[in-house]
C-alpha cells in the first residue's frame, strides 16, 4: 500500500503530538481442554498452555512497534470464563487458579490476564458460587488478575440476587485493599450483555463462541479527535460529525494494520478491532476535551449526552468502513480517574455520577472508574449496578460498572491510583438507601422487545 509523504507525516503527527497509540493488543486462550478432577492439575495445564500459547505475544509486539513506529500501550491475555474451569472447587481452591494466572501473566510478561469471570445472568452454578465468593481474596493475592461478572442480558433479564452479592463483593475488595484507596475494585467489572471478545480490561474474557486462539486489538485516540475537530470550529454537526467519521477511520486502519502483523507473526487468527476512544490521564488525550471542543463550556454541562451520542455514533461509523471485524465495546469511553478532562469537570462541580448514568445511555460502556466514599452502603453500591443493568438491557447495548468505594475517603478527596488508572476525584452518592429494594432478590424478568423469535 502506498502512502503519501503528507500521508506519512500527519500519522507521525498523530502518534507524537496527538496521543496516538494501540492501547492494546490482548490475545484469547481457550483454556477448557485443561480442566482436571484435581485444582492442582488444572492449575498445571492452565499455566503450561497459557505460557505456549502466547510465549511470544510480548516480543513479536514489540517488534510491530519498532517496525511500524506505532506504540503500543498494552499487552494483554484473556482467558475462558474461570467458572467454567474450576468445578466443584472450593473458593480457597478458586484462589489457587487466581494466583496460577497471575504466575502465567509475570512469565509471559503482559500488563494483564482477564477472565477471573462468571456469567450468571439467569442464574447460579455451584463453580460460579464459588468464583464469586473467591473475588476479593483472589484480588488481593493477584496484581495484574482482572475479575468480571455478567449479572444481565436483555434476553434473560437481570439477576438481582448476583447484583446485590456483588455490591458485598465490592465492598470485601475495597477493605481489603484499604491501604492502596480500594485499589483491587479497578480490576472488578459488573456487565449486562459482556461482549465475548472484548480486549479491554477489566471486562475481557474468551467467550465460549470464540476460536482455541485470536488476537483482539484495541485502538484508541481522543487527542486525535479532538485535534480534528478544532480544524472546524464553528461548524454545523453535520461537519462535525463527519470530521470525527474520517478520523475514526484512519484510526481504526491503523489498529487494522497493527491486528493483521500481529495474527500473521503469532500464527493466531485475527479477532475484531476494538475501535473505543480509552482515555488516559494524560493532558490532551481526554474524551471529555472532545465534548468541550463541540461547544460545551464543561463536561457535564446541558448538552453532554448529545455531544457524546454524536461523538460514540460518528466513531462507530467511521471504524465500521475501516474493518470488516469491528467488536468489542467500540465507541467511546467515559472513566472519570482515567481522563484528566473528567477529573476536572468532577472537581469543579459540573459532572456528577447523575449526570454519568444518562451519559451511559449513548457511550459504549457504563459507570468507569467511579471513586465514592469508603462508607457508601453495599445495597447502594448494588443498587448502581442495577440502574447501570437496566439501561444496558433495555436499550440492547452493552454497560457495566467499575466502582470504588475508598476506605476512609470522603466526598472532595482524591484516590491516587497511579498509571493509566490515574486519580480519582470522590464524587457524592445518593444519601438515601435502596436496602429493601436489593434485599427483594430474585430477577427483574427480560423487556418485551427481547422477544424477537
Amino acid at each position: 500500500m502506498f502512502l503519501s509523504p503528507e500521508k506519512i507525516m500527519e500519522t507521525i503527527k498523530m502518534i507524537q503530538e496527538e496521543h496516538l497509540d494501540i492501547r492494546t493488543v490482548t490475545m484469547g486462550i481457550n483454556l477448557l481442554d485443561c480442566v482436571s478432577g484435581d485444582m492442582d492439575a488444572t492449575c498445571g495445564n492452565v499455566f503450561d498452555k497459557i505460557c505456549r500459547k502466547a510465549r511470544n505475544l510480548v516480543p513479536v509486539c514489540e517488534e510491530i512497534e519498532t517496525m511500524l513506529g506505532i506504540p503500543i500501550i498494552n499487552k494483554r491475555i484473556s482467558i475462558t470464563p474461570a467458572s467454567l474451569l474450576v468445578g466443584r472447587s472450593s473458593p480457597e481452591e478458586c484462589v489457587k487458579l487466581a494466583v496460577t494466572l497471575e504466575r502465567a501473566a509475570n512469565e509471559t510478561g503482559v500488563n494483564f490476564i482477564g477472565g477471573y469471570s462468571a456469567l450468571v445472568h439467569k442464574g447460579y452454578t455451584d463453580s460460579e458460587r464459588s468464583l464469586i465468593t473467591s473475588v476479593p481474596m483472589a484480588l488481593k493475592e493477584t496484581s495484574r488478575v482482572c475479575c468480571s461478572v455478567n449479572v444481565a442480558t436483555t434476553k434473560a433479564g437481570i439477576n438481582m440476587d448476583a447484583v446485590k452479592e456483588m455490591g458485598e463483593i465490592i465492598k470485601q475488595a475495597a477493605e481489603m485493599s484499604a491501604e492502596t484507596g480500594g485499589s483491587s475494585c479497578a480490576r472488578i467489572v459488573v456487565f449486562a450483555n459482556a461482549p465475548e471478545d472484548n480486549p479491554f480490561m477489566a471486562g475481557a474474557f474468551h467467550g465460549v463462541g470464540e476460536p482455541e486462539c485470536v488476537v483482539n486489538v484495541g485502538v484508541s485516540g481522543p487527542g486525535v479527535v479532538k485535534c480534528a475537530l478544532e480544524q472546524v470550529r464553528g461548524k454545523d454537526f453535520s461537519v462535525v460529525a463527519e470530521t470525527i467519521k474520517k478520523t475514526a477511520f484512519k484510526v481504526t486502519r491503523m489498529g487494522q494494520l497493527v491486528a493483521r502483523e500481529a495474527s500473521e507473526k503469532l500464527g493466531v487468527p485475527f479477532g475484531i478491532v476494538d475501535l473505543s476512544l480509552a482515555p488516559t490521564p494524560a493532558v490532551g488525550d481526554s474524551v471529555a476535551r472532545i465534548l468541550e471542543e463541540m461547544g460545551l463550556e464543561k463536561c457535564g454541562a446541558h448538552g453532554t449526552t448529545a455531544a457524546l451520542a454524536l461523538l460514540n455514533d460518528a466513531v462507530k461509523k467511521g471504524g465500521v468502513m475501516a474493518s470488516s471485524h469491528v467488536g468489542g465495546l467500540s465507541g467511546a469511553f467515559i472513566p472519570v480517574s482515567e481522563d484528566e478532562g473528567m477529573i476536572d469537570a468532577v472537581c469543579s462541580g459540573a459532572l456528577s455520577l447523575e449526570k454519568l448514568e444518562a451519559m451511559t445511555c449513548v457511550c459504549s460502556v457504563g459507570l468507569d472508574m467511579i471513586v465514592v466514599p469508603g462508607d457508601t452502603p453495599a445495597a447502594t453500591i448494588s443498587a448502581i449496578i442495577a440502574d447501570e443493568a437496566a439501561i444496558g438491557m433495555v436499550n440492547c447495548k452493552t454497560t457495566a460498572v467499575r466502582i470504588i468505594p475508598a476506605p476512609g475517603k470522603q466526598v472532595g478527596d482524591t484516590v491516587e491510583f497511579g498509571g493509566l488508572l490515574g486519580s480519582g476525584p470522590v464524587m457524592a452518592v445518593n444519601s438515601y438507601g435502596s436496602q429493601q429494594f436489593i434485599e427483594r432478590g430474585g430477577r427483574i424478568p427480560a423487556p418485551i422487545h427481547s422477544l424477537k423469535n
